[in-house]
């Protein structure tokens, strides 16, 4: 490893920029001479939306931006130990990554080489860069594992990434990320796809590891709730220039920057449920933060009409066991609810729990194994396929990922317009046309959408054209299956305000199906908690908060992040802006 010197930061960035060739012709500037510091033995987190230029940046100071297209500005510094790293020869970037600066990546299944053992993967690591190989190798990739919190490793490092879970997928991938002991560690939103009490584990591991090894750590990520667990020092980034950055008590207590406020606003808070989340252009340029909306009275009572009630609802899946034998796998186990006419029913729990499953099967995607679910004083998960035909235009459901759920090669008017034209909705084509029209204004995007396909849009407004597509069909009940989960903070609020909105407006009941409780609670009436397919509370959402009665609800609250709580327990070094 290279020598570091004991004074300064560890890592010196300065006047960073990073362009991107999209033609012969044109270029765009992702990164816009940026500089910040890391200094050792600390925690810095980047915060930012989508595009802001945090991952970019991160990418170039492992020098793994794409070579074809990326242009890092010939005066751009990015300083370790003493040694420019914006302009050091491949095959040296090659011999430090990982040895001295780690990444771990979102996603660990597209990390994770599927073919190959997690402990083929480890070992490969230390044999590639400290030359361990044979038993020596394999003994220290059993302690990596044990090190990450992996049960049995001497198991489990014979497992396949496929034979775990995705909590222990990105253990895996931190046991790599430290296994050569690398001075810093970058993490790109290591915990944002994960539950609530997996995101907590993996926060606590990587805080740990921090403080043991004595090592730095750039933490990625949108979500400053998150950032407030774990940072000593924050940095804000919007269309790839740094906003603000310093201490995460200045930053979260007295913010400068407008946007940074935007950002601590625009998440819903736990202590209260405001009429309407603030959203980013709330902030910008407004002289004084904006008014505080009055608070929105949220819940159920015995008089609301049921438009949906479940009784007894199983699912149960099977594989093959043996030459001739089969598994069953009770995914969903008699399962009871009622669903009140323009409410919103809150379904949490872990992966696994069976909130998906539940909402796949109301919807006929999977066929029930027991139970009724009776709409509209039919049930309708014993009726033929064809009787159920025009039930399925009045329940519908909007998925996690909007990238995966839209036709890429429909333009955005066929992917409003097939849906009435299978239905029998409108009179001809001008008229189902007409109520696309109608349908973009209400989720707020211009007449113009109507002709663009889904990849000429961001996240957040790909999702509200999902949504769009479920109102052509005019539902009385929307399933939203992590409809917000993969979006920014500030999109997410857009987004949530959107459903509330259409609720008040068409009287829409939801079914909403999230592991993120801080949302769940805002947008719910009645909180219903699963674990192994099964029902383990169900109350008001304020109650169910406020005065939990089971011991794994109090597990999943308990795992909430808090945000700025006053500062992490280890105080961290004097903070240093860039010169």
């Amino acid at each position: 490893m290279n020598a570091i010197p004991s004074l300064g930061p560890l890592v010196r960035v300065r006047d960073l920029s990073i362009s991107f060739r999209l033609d012969k012709h044109t270029t765009f500037e992702a990164v816009k001479r940026i500089s910040f510091d890391i200094p050792a033995n600390t925690t810095v987190a980047l915060v930012g939306e989508s595009g802001s230029g945090k991952s970019v940046t991160s990418l170039a100071i492992l020098g793994l931006l794409p070579p074809e297209n990326s242009i890092v500005d010939a005066k751009s510094q990015i300083m370790y130990g003493g040694r420019n790293l914006a302009s050091l020869p491949p095959r040296e970037l090659q011999k430090m990554r990982g040895a001295d600066i780690s990444m771990i990546f979102q996603e660990p299944m597209t990390s994770l080489n599927p073919v190959f053992t997690v402990g083929f993967q480890l070992e490969e690591v230390l044999r590639l860069h400290i030359g361990l190989a044979g038993g020596k190798a394999r003994r220290r990739a059993v302690e990596l594992l044990a090190e990450v919190g992996i049960p049995e490793p001497e198991r489990r490092i014979d497992y396949f990434p496929s034979q775990m879970s995705g909590g222990q997928q990105q253990r895996v991938m931190i046991a790599m990320a430290i296994a050569c002991e690398p001075k810093l560690l970058i993490a790109d939103e290591p915990t944002t796809a994960l539950d609530v009490t997996i995101q907590k584990q993996i926060l606590e591991l990587i805080a740990d590891l921090q403080r043991r090894r004595e090592m730095s750590v750039l933490f990625i990520t949108h979500d400053l709730a998150v950032v407030g667990e774990i940072a000593d020092y924050v940095i804000v980034m919007r269309n790839g220039e740094i906003r603000e950055q310093g201490p995460a008590k200045q930053v979260f207590e007295a913010p400068r920057d407008a946007y940074t406020r935007a950002l601590l606003q625009c998440r819903p808070q736990l202590d209260r449920r405001p009429e309407r989340l603030p959203v980013i252009d709330d902030f910008m340029g407004a002289a004084a933060a904006p008014a505080e909306p009055p608070e929105r009275a949220r819940g159920v009572s015995s008089g609301d009409p049921i438009v949906l009630s479940v009784r007894n609802l199983s699912k149960s899946f099977y594989g093959r066991e043996g030459l001739f034998g089969r598994r069953e796998f009770k995914a969903v186990k008699n399962v009871s609810f009622d669903l009140p006419k323009g409410k919103t029913l809150g379904l949490v729990g872990e992966s696994g729990s069976g909130k998906t499953t539940v909402g796949m099967t109301l919807m006929r995607l999977h066929e029930a194994t027991g139970g009724e679910a009776h709409f509209d004083g039919e049930d309708i998960l014993n009726m033929s396929a064809k009787a159920f035909m025009p039930y399925k235009r009045r329940i519908q459901i909007i998925f996690q990922n909007p990238y995966a759920s839209l036709n890429p090669r429909f333009i955005v008017g066929q992917i409003l317009t097939e849906p009435m034209e299978i239905h029998g909705i409108g009179a001809g084509a001008q008229e189902r046309a007409d109520l696309a029209f109608e349908l973009l204004a209400k989720v707020g995007l211009p007449e113009v959408s109507f002709y663009k396909y889904p990849h000429e849009f961001s996240g957040g407004q790909r999702q509200r054209i999902a949504i769009a597509r479920c109102l052509t069909l005019k539902p009385d009940i929307l399933i939203c299956d992590e409809s917000v989960s993969a979006l920014d903070v500030s999109v997410q609020a857009q987004v949530l305000n959107l459903l509330t909105d259409l609720q008040a407006e068409y009287g829409l009941s939801y079914i909403f199906i999230s592991h993120d409780l801080a949302v769940v609670k805002y947008i719910s009436d009645q909180i219903m908690v699963m674990n192994q397919g099964e029902i383990v509370e169900i109350a008001d959402s304020d109650e169910i908060y406020r005065r939990p009665k089971e011991a794994y609800t109090q597990r999943l609250l308990a795992s909430i992040p808090k945000g700025w709580q006053g500062g992490r327990l280890r105080p961290g070094v004097p903070f240093a802006r860039p010169g």
